[in-house]
């Protein structure tokens, strides 16, 4: 008999979901270039010798279990949420002890919360009107039974602002084994996204579309494509 206070499990199938993550955001040649993920500390240690600076873009790689590391093209966008926490920055599932992996179902959802939360960093900054960062979008494959919060009776963990519900819940899910969540989004109405505890529940990352935003003051009420240079109005 399951527990009432755990969320049912939904396997989750979504081909090109979508991440948009900041366009500074470098990749880690690592990740890259070696396909055996077992070889890698070895070769960290190696590096180290020459490359002091090393640890800084890689982060702390024991956070991933090694089973559970990727490695190819593209991976540096599925390993450094995983490598790259900082207790300075907790999320909706994590209290910046470990990494998650946040992933919408389609590119609309996927804006609406980068513009939530750039827009809140943008106004406790003070900073003035105009086109800001650049961000990117990723393009990937999610399939991975999750966690699902999507049917009612979890709302406490949808809270729009307060975390602390869903990062209990989360930390224990994880603990236990979980995979990961799949919730409805808090920012976009009818959005689906995924909160994903590790690098291999994805694939296929591949880049997509260069976005400035732009902000008047008070609100993101812009993006530009960078390539085409449209702009779009969101409302």
């Amino acid at each position: 008999m399951s527990d009432p206070g755990t969320p049912p499990l939904a396997a989750i199938d979504w081909p090109g979901a979508v991440r948009i993550i900041r366009s500074a955001y470098p990749p880690i040649d690592l990740f890259e270039d070696i396909a055996d993920p077992a070889d890698w500390p070895l070769l960290i240690s190696a590096e180290q010798k020459t490359n002091p600076r090393l640890m800084e873009t890689i982060g702390n790689l024991d956070l991933v279990p090694q089973e559970r590391r990727v490695s190819g093209p593209g991976a540096s966008w599925l390993m450094a949420p995983f490598t790259h926490v900082s207790p300075d920055r907790p999320s909706r599932f994590s209290d910046g002890r470990y990494g998650v992996l946040y992933v919408a179902g389609a590119f609309e959802t996927a804006l609406f919360e980068t513009v939530h939360h750039h827009a809140r960093f943008m106004a406790a900054t003070g900073e003035s009107a105009g086109w800001t960062s650049q961000f990117r979008e990723i393009v990937l494959d999610v399939a991975a039974e999750l966690h699902d919060l999507r049917g009612g009776g979890f709302e406490p963990a949808l809270e729009p602002d307060d975390y602390s519900h869903s990062q209990a819940l989360a930390a224990g899910l994880r603990a236990a084994g979980s995979e990961g969540l799949a919730y409805p989004s808090v920012r976009h109405e009818g959005g689906e996204c995924v909160g994903l505890f590790y690098p291999d529940t994805a694939a296929n990352p591949m880049q997509g579309r260069h976005i400035d935003y732009h902000w008047n003051g008070e609100r993101v009420d812009l993006y530009r494509d960078a390539g085409s240079g449209e702009v779009f109005r969101i409302v």
